[in-house]
């Protein structure tokens, strides 16, 4: 889920409504980037269930193999840890469930003989990467030029909708702001919290990614949508990307990915212990 929460949403932008006299919607983008803050900070709060499908596509766009892998993500120590619990749609066999939860077991040993500056490593480590997501974020409103398309209703709620296009030029200076002049996009954004409700965006660039020389080709779709959780925070609840790329610049990969987030459940967690403790809603 990490890559998926870190960079899809910060990729894309925001919506509004039509009045009299119309909003501004680079103030709309503003105000939604530093409420998605508070989301970062509570999404540790939150254990949930991730289910990924990955559709693989021959040349003729017919899918070729269906492969799905379902996990009950749990934050041991202010990380997420993913257990497995199903693949291809089937539950884990008794042998599999048991190297399963073995792994989780190991885990939570190796966290409780963690000594405190190897704790204090980690958790800095962790911490590093939560603000280069945040700085990321905070990307946005100076790299898109933003045009108030109109206003909706999603899941109830009215909503703005804004158009984005990258701005010629721009510099950011966050880890890996380049990307986002590759993208253009559309955003929904709910009229009373500020939230990213949904979120549409496309290619128009390659997209590298890293020394697996893996690369996007322009006119990869993604879509992503979050859901008030509990009243009190904005989560995942989908993603779908439909995808060209190429690995190693040579092997052609075409293929539709959907991960979709539920059962959200809060808990406490003792900052020192890594076992859980679920709070009813």
């Amino acid at each position: 889920m990490a890559v998926l929460r870190n960079l899809i949403p910060a990729l894309l932008w925001g919506g509004l409504a039509v009045h009299a006299q119309d909003p501004d919607p680079l103030e709309i983008i503003r105000r939604s980037v530093e409420r998605d803050r508070l989301n970062f900070e509570r999404a540790n709060d939150y254990s949930y269930v991730q289910h990924t499908e990955q559709r693989m596509l021959d040349k003729d766009g017919r899918v070729s193999r269906v492969e799905s892998r379902t996990y009950d993500v749990i934050v041991i120590d202010g990380e997420p840890y993913e257990k497995l619990i199903a693949k291809d749609g089937k539950p884990l066999s008794e042998s599999e469930a048991r190297k399963e939860q073995e792994k989780l077991d190991r885990e939570l040993a190796r966290r409780r003989a963690e000594r405190p500056d190897q704790r204090s490593r980690r958790l800095s480590e962790q911490e590093k990467r939560r603000r280069e997501g945040r700085e990321f974020a905070r990307e946005i409103p100076d790299a898109f030029a933003f045009r108030l398309a109109g206003q909706d209703t999603l899941e109830g709620r009215p909503v703005w909708v804004i158009e984005a296009q990258p701005k010629p030029g721009h510099k950011g200076k966050a880890k890996r702001a380049d990307l986002l002049s590759k993208f253009r996009g559309r955003l929904w954004i709910d009229q009373q919290d500020y939230q990213w409700v949904r979120v549409e965006a496309e290619t128009i660039a390659p997209v590298r990614f890293g020394w697996i020389l893996a690369k996007l080709d322009p006119g990869a779709r993604m879509t992503f949508e979050q859901r008030r959780v509990h009243g009190e925070v904005w989560l995942p609840s989908q993603a779908r990307m439909r995808l060209d790329a190429r690995l190693a610049m040579v092997r052609k990969l075409r293929a539709e990915v959907e991960v979709t987030w539920r059962d959200y459940r809060k808990f406490q967690a003792d900052s020192r212990i890594t076992e859980v403790t679920e709070i009813t809603p």
